[in-house]
């Protein structure tokens, strides 16, 4: 009984040594009042009404101008207008955007759109997925006006998705990805382990709702 209690505590040890711990604290990167230490950049733009940040035209970028950030969890919670919109959630922006594109092709987007098959894409631009590039582990992207929570880890060179408790990507750099399929579709290559986070907002015909952005630290 005692050895079995003393393996129980060595596998819990090295357990908790193989996966990154978390800080205390959540740090809200939205106030729920305005957009104080957030900047836009091209067409469109982002307000926020009744607390929520809300999309407005496109294809533009909310980013966050508080610094880069790595090894975290990125917490979301957003709902779309319609039974389906498009927008994404950046990470790994190499350095502050000036303009909407450059965050496209050398960054990551964490897609928002449970159908993309309506747009003639497919499942590599799901909601969950670093679009065009991983495939998703599941689909449990839940329709407009229903609240969705995205938790994204940025764990050293690896990136994990749960879209409302379930894990959609797991990808870690140099993992193979598909060849471009459209020329709007990022270039591929590495991506740093630090970057700015950002909100899309896509189009005219596209509308969602931001209503929390927050992040907390990993323990390394």
């Amino acid at each position: 009984m005692l050895m079995r209690v003393a393996s129980l505590l060595l596998l819990t040890i090295l357990s908790g040594l193989s996966a990154p711990g978390q800080s205390s604290e959540w740090k809200q990167l939205f106030d729920g009042k305005d957009l104080t230490g957030w900047k836009h950049v091209g067409p469109g733009g982002m307000t926020v009404e009744d607390g929520l940040i809300q999309t407005h035209g496109g294809m533009g970028l909310l980013y966050w101008t508080g610094g880069q950030l790595g090894n975290s969890v990125i917490h979301v919670v957003y709902k779309m207008r319609d039974h389906n919109d498009n927008s994404g959630v950046f990470i790994r922006i190499p350095v502050e955007p000036r303009e909407a594109w450059m965050p496209v092709h050398y960054g990551y987007e964490v897609q928002i759109d449970n159908e993309p098959e309506n747009s003639n894409e497919d499942e590599y631009h799901v909601t969950g997925t670093l679009y065009s590039l991983t495939k998703p582990l599941a689909r449990p992207g839940k329709p407009g006006p229903e609240w969705n929570t995205m938790e994204i880890t940025l764990d050293g060179p690896r990136t994990i998705v749960f879209l409302n408790g379930v894990r959609v990507t797991d990808y870690t750099e140099g993992d193979p990805v598909p060849p471009k399929k459209f020329n709007f579709e990022p270039e591929r290559g590495p991506r740093p382990r630090d970057g700015y986070v950002g909100l899309q907002n896509h189009s005219d015909h596209d509308v969602v709702f931001f209503k929390e952005v927050a992040v907390k630290m990993l323990k390394k």
